[in-house]
Formats: C-alpha cells, structure tokens, sequence
C-alpha cells in the first residue's frame, strides 16, 4: 500500500523490512549556515528547517550518516540511491557518507543540476564565479542495478548538421564509420575488397556487417569504403549525459509551484525515476517537502513511500495526490507515526538524550564529561537537561539550577534579568513537587525553568492493558463466555 507517513524518518525507517524499496531519493537539508524561510509554521516544519547544524559541519555529517544507513538496508540489491546536496557538503557526504555506507566502487553517476538560470553578482562586485547547481549523487549495492538509458529529443541544428543525407524514400540520414581503434576477435577481415584504414579494425563480426549489407544499412564512398547509415526515424535521440540543464527550475508562474522553499520541479523526479525504476516498482523520499517525488511515482505507476515529520508536508502532499488523481488512481494511506511509549523510555539514555534534543530543535553535547549534568542546548543556547523518566521530583529541579549556575553564570543572570528561561528540562512526566518548585523560583527568585515533557515534543502511543475475564451465561447450554477490555473496546468471544 502506498503511504505517506509523519514522522522523523529514522525512526521510521527502522520499521521499515529490509530490501524492500527500489528506489531511493532525498532532498534533506542543506548544510547552508542558513535558516530556510517556513511557510507553514508547524512544529514539525520548523524542525526540519531551522539551522540546526551549530555543531559545524561534523554534526551534519554525523546526523545524515545515521540516517543513510537505513536507507542502505531498506534498498534492494538492485535498487538506486539519489542524494540531492548543494556546495556546502557535497565533498563531505560523498566521502564520509555514501563512499563509507555504499562503497566507492558502487558510485555511479555525480549529476550536475543547472537549478537556475539568474544572472550571477557580478555587477554587485562579487569575486567569484556564481554557483547555480546542485549535486545528485547515485550510488547503488552492486553492479546488477536497474536502469534504463533516457533519451532527449536531436535539437534542430544537431539534426541540420549530422542526418543532411536523404535516401530515395526521403527519409533523414547519417553516416557512420563501422571501424574501431581497438579491434576484439576477428575484426581485420577483407570486406568487398575493403580492409580498414590502417591503425583501425573493423567495429562489427563480418557476419554482422553483411547482415547490415543485406539490409540495405550501408552505404559506400567512392574509394569503397563502408559507412553504416543511420535513419533519423530509428533512433532514440540523445542519452542524457551527467550535466542536466534542460531542467528548468520552477517559474513563479508554474502550475506546479505551491510555495515550498526548496519544491523541486516535476521533471527532474520524472527523469530519475525513469531511469532507475520499472512500473510496479516501490519509491521512497524520506524527506517528503512539498510532495514532488510521490506525485511524480504516482503518474508513472510506481508504488511509493513518502516520510516527512511537518504535518503541513504531509497534508500538502496528500492534496496533490488527490488533485492530480483520478477514479483508477491507486489507493493510499495517511499514517500518523506515533513513538511507542515504552520503546523510547527504556531505549539507550544516550542516544534518547541525543535524539529528543535533536526532535525539539536542539544540540546535544558530543562530549558526556565535565558538562556539569548539561545534556545540550537548544537553538538560543540555553541549557537542556533530559530525563528519561516520569514522575520527576523536585530535587531535579534543584540540582538542575545549580547545574545551570555552574555551566554558563553570565548567561545564567542574563536570562534572569531579561525574564527568560535560564535552562530547560526534557522528561516523560513530571511531579507535584518539581512543578510547585518551578513555580516558586519563578515567582519567588525570578529564576524560569521550563518543564518540556517528551509528548509535547513528539507523539506517543501507549500500548494497551489486556485484560481478560471469564462469565458463565445462563442458558439450557452452558457456553463460556471471554471478555476482552482493551481502552474503550468491549468485546465478547464465544467458546
């Protein structure tokens, strides 16, 4: 079934089976140095797009690598992975993600994407060439992967200059040499009394070239030397090469513009979809945005997944889907990732400390010693403490202040006076006592520690309680009766 789904892709991605997606592309965030505009303004949104790489550059890496493998397993043996960058990482990913996760003898192609046509800052005194592309890397598991060559239309002048022979039908062609520079088996042999110019072989077996003879294929110069003759009609156009700037990029009139920030245009998602995927095939972008990719899967009879932790992203997406589809459209569903209670509470501390910083908006400290009980900071800096734990007293509370004193004083007094949080507390739930205590040095001292539980962050599913009860019903046949309670669900199963 195709999905589309909220929620952080790595987490995600873990319920996902192995090798069982085709094809791959990610658009993730840029490592700009920027933030990016957010047109929507959800939490999940912001999330994705605020500048959230103040650890520098080793962060990124280490935050896109995690993810990267995932999608490693997820992909099939035969499958593609598409990565989208632009300058800022492009050099880092490849080596310190894709050649470390895939391999470097299973890099495919590096593609250049011509993604605007605007003029550079010359005129304003810019020192440099202005950089208008973006990077796609392919990379695959191995050399048995599906793809398909893609063709471009001969522009007119290619077709004025090459195919300027006609034959008597009128039909358009070109002449091509049938030597070669290397010759491989039996390519020396006398043709018609032709040999090949010397230093040449002859490209095709002689069986192959008197097939071609027989059909009518060659032609002869007047020192009798064979050209192959190639019809205008018969061939495909020209391959793509890696250098695409036949892409436009989206125009601010385009119907297919909806505002996205980074929305990448139908056409790129078409090609890449093409050539490495077949119908019936399954597609997945871990980084949904504004929807493109599924949009475009869904027009070329593809199966797909689409993920992405903005709610406005997935609603967008949705509405697309519904726009451009029809009555035979293939059937989908909306899946609101929840995180499973007890999974995150009784995961690894380190690495739930480092991802629910990361989930609301902050960074974790890479380094676990003499950080006075810091765990990280959100995007203001100030301190942020995780609990992985319910019912916290107000001893956390107490120490947590200290701890904040310690850790940064200027800081600490600052916010103080300018009646801000001076440090921010993550846990599962919080007690009578912690809450009174927050309260108090707020009103009391002036002093505002914010409560932040983990739902407030991200969503959380309890499991159900099981619980079963047996009754007797009063019948001339005594029948057993089961009593399934499950929350707000009743139900009876007759033995």
């Amino acid at each position: 079934m195709n999905q589309l789904i909220l929620g952080d892709c790595l987490t995600v991605l873990k319920t996902l089976e192995s090798e069982s997606v085709d094809l791959i592309y990610l658009d993730p965030p840029f490592f700009s140095n920027r933030n990016y505009e957010v047109i929507w303004g959800d939490a999940g949104e912001i999330r994705s797009f605020e500048d959230r790489w103040s650890g520098g550059i080793d962060h990124y890496i280490a935050w896109l690598k995690e993810r990267v493998q995932e999608l490693h397993r997820v992909l099939k043996s035969t499958g593609s992975i598409f990565l989208h960058c632009d300058y800022h990482a492009d050099a880092y990913i490849r080596v310190y993600i894709l050649d470390k996760v895939f391999g470097e003898q299973n890099f495919q192609s590096h593609i250049v994407w011509r993604r605007t046509t605007a003029h550079g800052n010359a005129k304003q005194g810019a020192k440099r060439f202005e950089i208008n592309f973006d990077t796609i890397f392919q990379y695959t598991k191995n050399k048995n992967f599906i793809f398909n060559t893609i063709y471009t239309p001969f522009k007119e002048e290619q077709v004025e200059k090459q195919y300027n022979k006609v034959d008597e039908h009128g039909k358009k062609y070109r002449l091509v040499t049938p030597t070669a520079a290397k010759g491989g088996g039996d390519t020396s042999y006398e043709f018609f009394g032709v040999t090949p110019p010397k230093g040449r072989y002859w490209a095709y077996s002689k069986e192959n070239m008197q097939d071609m003879y027989d059909k009518g294929l060659l032609y002869f110069s007047s020192s009798g030397q064979p050209y192959i003759k190639y019809y205008l009609d018969e061939r495909p156009g020209v391959a793509v090469m890696s250098f695409w700037d036949d892409i436009k990029p989206i125009s601010p009139t385009a119907k297919e513009r909806i505002g996205y920030p980074t929305q990448k245009p139908e056409s790129l998602l078409e090609r890449i979809i093409q050539c490495a995927s077949n119908e019936g095939d399954t597609v997945l972008d871990p980084f949904l945005g504004g929807g493109t990719t599924v949009v475009v899967a869904e027009r070329l009879k593809r199966h797909w997944i689409g993920i992405d932790q903005s709610v406005s992203a997935i609603k967008i997406s949705e509405l697309r889907l519904h726009k451009q589809g029809g009555l035979f459209s293939t059937p989908f569903v909306v899946q609101l990732h929840k995180y499973d209670y007890d999974t995150l509470r009784y995961s690894d501390a380190l690495e739930f400390e480092t991802w629910i910083i990361q989930q609301y908006g902050g960074t974790a400290n890479i380094k676990q010693r003499g950080d006075f009980g810091i765990d990280g900071r959100n995007k203001d800096g100030i301190p942020v403490q995780v609990k992985r734990s319910d019912n916290i007293g107000r001893n956390v509370i107490d120490n947590f202040v200290s701890a904040c004193r310690r850790y940064d004083n200027n800081r600490f007094e600052a916010n103080k006076q300018a009646n801000q949080a001076v440090g921010i507390i993550i846990a599962f739930s919080f007690g009578k006592g912690a809450m009174q205590e927050a309260a108090r040095l707020k009103n009391e001292e002036n002093v505002i520690i914010q409560l932040v539980t983990v739902e407030s962050i991200v969503p959380i599913a309890n499991k159900p309680k099981l619980t079963i009860s047996f009754t007797e019903l009063e019948s001339d046949k005594k029948k057993s009766c089961i009593i399934l309670n499950l929350p707000q669900l009743a139900f009876p199963i007759l033995e």
